[in-house]
């Protein structure tokens, strides 16, 4: 038997750590040659983690959320002899694509395996335990018997109707403690008088009132959000601009498009967006822009790489659509669909999150009247569309219905100033509200 120590591998271009996602193994598992041993989450994405060997865990570098440094010992596995070489190959191979990694590293702790391996004893112990029976108490002194008197309800004696008894049972109410004010039917106006002075004791509901607390760990992909967000708080100066659109004609344009579409994507609101926001850009190169903030340097793209802030179950991530500026409607139609499904799934790769130049974030059917979007950093701007509403407006001395949409951005004080900023969305106005000219040359 020989022992093998896997350590974690070079997993990105300038990653000196990654994060303990999820274990697939624990101590005393057997793994196969390939299989997943953990998920190890870095700033850029989530890596599965396969075993280079075949044998036993014997150790296990820590629990879900701690961080393992480059070049250190992942997992320990016993092999069998003849794997012993195979093991000193694959290390070879190991310390090669890791230069300048030392070769030794910090052990696991024998105390947490040994812990671990107790407590699964203890498991095992538990289950094989038969479950005890809860005695039958015995008979009384001089032959007597236990008699319980059963719960005697009242509430068949009262008379209500079904609607006064459908409304006590939804507030919680006997309805036999309840007096009638006349004769013995009890009516709506008795149950609002128990409410009022009756029932001094409260009532209860059928809906709990409280529940167990809970203490989550801020972990994985939740923590990497939280470090962003605290980061773009704490470093950028926001402010928030938001204007009406009327965007009645954009959406009936939509809507033909739609209906006419064939095998092509469902048409959303935000590939009209983006071209509008492709065709203005150039001309407010300060939004399409990042800021190095410790160098004071700002680096005006000549390309929009668009950020979409996409909901997954693991929390908020920006998959980047790629030069934006030479898509039209349908191409963007598609790649929002292909990178939101592939965000969602867990299977987007690395280089299509990151490196964004403007970030646009929708809450499509849930979005409310005005958002104040939070910077993707170090981007110095976010777009964010609003719920779309059908009011009544004035045209000349006439009423008409008009679908509105209000539309926010937030910038970063440092490098763009407020005029910039209503100026751009005065100019994506023009567009929104002629989407005609979406289509021009």
């Amino acid at each position: 038997m020989a022992r093998f120590t896997f350590r974690l591998p070079d997993i990105g271009e300038g990653i000196a750590e990654a994060e303990i996602v999820a274990w697939h193994v624990a101590v005393g598992d057997r793994v196969e040659e390939d299989q997943n041993l953990a998920d190890m989450m870095t700033d850029k994405a989530t890596v599965e983690m396969e075993s280079p060997v075949s044998g036993t865990i014997v150790e296990v570098a820590g629990e879900v959320g701690e961080m393992v440094p480059i070049g250190a010992a992942l997992v320990v596995i016993e092999t069998e002899a003849a794997e012993a070489v195979g093991s000193d190959e694959v290390a070879e191979q190991i310390e090669a694509e890791n230069p300048g990694v030392e070769e030794v590293a910090a052990p696991v702790p024998a105390p947490a395996a040994a812990a671990t391996a107790a407590a699964a004893q203890e498991k095992v112990a538990a289950q094989s335990v038969p479950p005890v029976a809860a005695p039958h108490p015995g008979p009384l002194p001089g032959g007597e018997r236990e008699v319980r008197a059963a719960p005697v309800s009242r509430e068949h004696r009262a008379l209500a109707s079904p609607a006064v008894r459908a409304r006590a049972k939804e507030l919680g109410v006997d309805l036999s403690q309840v007096r009638a004010a006349e004769g013995d039917r009890i009516r709506h106006a008795d149950l609002d008088a128990y409410l009022r002075y009756g029932s001094a004791q409260g009532y209860t509901s059928d809906a709990p009132r409280a529940w167990a607390d809970e203490s989550v760990r801020v972990i994985g992909m939740r923590r990497r959000i939280a470090e962003n967000m605290a980061a773009a708080k704490r470093n950028i100066p926001h402010f928030t601009y938001v204007d009406e659109i009327d965007v009645t004609a954009l959406e009936a344009m939509r809507g033909d498009l739609n209906a006419h579409r064939g095998d092509r994507p469902k048409l959303t609101l935000l590939p009209f967006l983006i071209v509008a926001m492709c065709r203005t850009l150039p001309d407010f190169p300060m939004l399409n822009a990042r800021y190095d903030d410790e160098a004071g340097v700002v680096t005006r793209s000549g390309r929009v790489h668009c950020g979409m802030a996409t909901q997954t179950p693991a929390g908020l991530t920006v998959p980047v659509i790629r030069d934006a500026q030479d898509r039209n409607v349908w191409q963007l139609a598609a790649e929002i669909t292909r990178l939101a499904e592939a965000a969602r799934a867990g299977t987007i790769r690395s280089e299509e999150m990151g490196g964004g130049t403007i970030t646009v974030t929708s809450l499509g059917p849930l979005g409310g009247i005005a958002t104040t979007p939070v910077i993707n950093r170090p981007e110095v701007a976010i777009v964010g569309p609003n719920k779309i509403v059908e009011r009544p407006v004035f045209r000349g001395d006439d009423i008409v219905r008009a679908k509105l949409m209000n539309l926010s951005i937030s910038c970063d004080h440092r490098v763009v100033d407020g005029w910039d900023a209503a100026s751009f969305v005065q100019a994506l106005r023009t567009y929104l509200e002629t989407p005609v000219l979406l289509f021009a040359s």
